[in-house]
C-alpha cells in the first residue's frame, strides 16, 4: 500500500496567528472561532475518524467537540496550547461515543471501500478485491477491539504522528505510558492482522498502510 499524505505532526494549523485570534473567540467573537474551526476542522475529524472508524460517528464527534469547545472557551487557560486543549476534547468525545456504541456496527463486505491505491492494484480481479476488502475490514476490527487507552493512544502517536510528550499532555499521563501503550497496541494489532503482514515484525511500514489506508478513507468518503 502507498501513502503520499503528510507524515509530520503540526501542533497547530494556524501559526503565529492563533493567539490574537483566540483572543477574540474568547470575548464571543464568532467570527473569530469560525476561522479556530475551519482551521483545525480537518485534523479533528481525521483523528474523530480513526478513532470511530466512520464517517457518520465521526461527524458526530467533530460537532459534539466543537460545541464543547465554543462552550469552554471562556475557562481556557490562554498560557496553554490550544491545539492540545481541542485535542483532548475531541479524545473525550470519540471515547464517550465509543463507550455508548457496545459492539462495531455491521458491516456487509460489499459496502467496504478500498483505498485510491489498492483499487488500481485489483482492477479487473474480482477475486483480489474481495481478499484486499477482507483485509481492510479487519484492520477496522482489530482497531475497533483494542481497548480505550491502547486505541486513542495509537491513533494520536501512529495515525497522527504527534510526539509522545504531545501524546502526554493531551491523555494526561507520562511520556512512558504513552510509548508503553504504543507497544502494546502494535503487538496486539500484529497478533491479530499476522497473517496479513507476511510475518513481518510491526514497524513503521505498516504504520504507514494503517494512516495511509485512514487517510484515503477520509479523503474519498467525504
Amino acid at each position: 500500500m502507498s501513502y503520499n499524505g503528510p507524515r509530520h505532526y503540526s501542533s497547530g494549523a494556524m501559526g503565529d496567528d492563533v493567539r490574537p485570534i483566540l483572543k477574540r473567540a474568547r470575548e464571543g467573537d464568532r467570527e473569530a472561532f469560525g476561522q479556530l474551526v475551519r482551521s483545525h476542522h480537518r485534523r479533528v475529524y481525521m483523528t474523530a475518524y480513526r478513532m470511530m472508524g466512520n464517517h457518520d460517528e465521526a461527524n458526530d464527534v467533530v460537532q459534539d467537540a466543537f460545541v464543547r469547545a465554543l462552550k469552554g472557551l471562556e475557562g481556557f487557560d490562554a498560557r496553554s496550547e490550544f491545539f492540545t486543549w481541542l485535542y483532548r476534547i475531541v479524545v473525550n468525545v470519540a471515547l464517550n461515543h465509543l463507550r455508548q456504541r457496545r459492539r462495531r456496527r455491521s458491516v456487509s463486505i460489499d459496502e467496504v471501500v478500498l483505498p485510491r491505491s489498492l483499487q488500481q492494484e485489483v482492477a479487473g480481479d474480482p477475486r483480489r478485491a474481495l481478499e484486499l476488502k477482507r483485509m481492510v475490514d479487519e484492520m477496522g476490527r482489530a482497531l475497533d477491539e483494542l481497548p480505550e487507552t491502547l486505541r486513542v493512544t495509537l491513533v494520536l502517536v501512529v495515525l497522527e504522528g504527534m510526539p509522545y510528550r504531545d501524546a502526554a499532555q493531551v491523555l494526561e499521563c507520562s511520556e512512558g505510558t504513552v510509548a508503553w501503550r504504543v507497544h502494546e497496541a502494535r503487538q496486539q494489532l500484529h497478533k491479530r492482522l499476522g497473517k496479513h503482514l507476511d510475518g513481518r515484525q510491526a514497524t513503521t511500514s505498516e504504520d504507514d498502510e494503517l494512516r495511509g489506508d485512514t487517510t484515503e478513507a477520509v479523503d474519498g468518503g467525504r
